[in-house]
C-alpha cells in the first residue's frame, strides 16, 4: 500500500467509522477489489482529505448530491457519517430541506425517510 491508499483509508474511518470500513473491506471480492482500491485512494484519500473544505461541509455537499441523484442505497451511510462530522439532525434536515427546492420535492422526499430511519438506527441502543 502507499500513502494515498493509506490516507484515504484513515480519512474512511474517521468518516464512516471503523465497523463500516470493517465490513466493507470483509465483503471486498476479487470482483470487487479494484473498485474499492479506487474509492479508496481517490474518494477518501485524494478528495476527502483536501483542505479546501472542512468534513462538516463535504457531508452537507455529499448527502445534498446523494438526494438530488436519487443515490438511496448511499444516503443513510453518509447521514451517520455526517452526525460523525458533527452535524446535528436539524441541520441535516436543512440540508435535504434546501436540497428540495433544487432538485426536487420528490428526491428530499426519499431523502428524508431515509435520514430519518438512519437517525433512529443512531439513537436505537446498542
Amino acid at each position: 500500500m502507499d500513502d494515498l491508499h493509506e490516507g484515504g483509508m484513515s480519512v474512511r474511518r474517521e468518516v464512516l467509522g471503523d465497523a463500516h470500513v470493517r465490513r466493507a473491506a470483509a465483503g471486498t471480492t476479487d470482483f470487487t477489489a479494484a473498485f474499492q482500491d479506487f474509492i479508496t485512494r481517490y474518494a477518501w484519500g485524494a478528495v476527502w482529505a483536501r483542505d479546501g473544505l472542512d468534513r462538516r461541509t463535504r457531508s452537507c455537499v455529499t448527502l445534498a448530491l446523494l438526494t438530488a441523484l436519487h443515490c438511496h442505497e448511499e444516503l443513510g451511510m453518509h447521514v451517520r457519517a455526517a452526525r460523525r462530522m458533527g452535524l446535528t439532525p436539524d441541520e441535516i434536515g436543512e440540508v435535504l430541506m434546501h436540497t428540495a427546492v433544487y432538485a426536487g420535492v420528490p428526491a428530499a422526499n426519499a431523502a428524508f425517510k431515509i435520514a430519518q430511519g438512519a437517525l433512529a438506527d443512531d439513537e436505537a441502543p446498542a
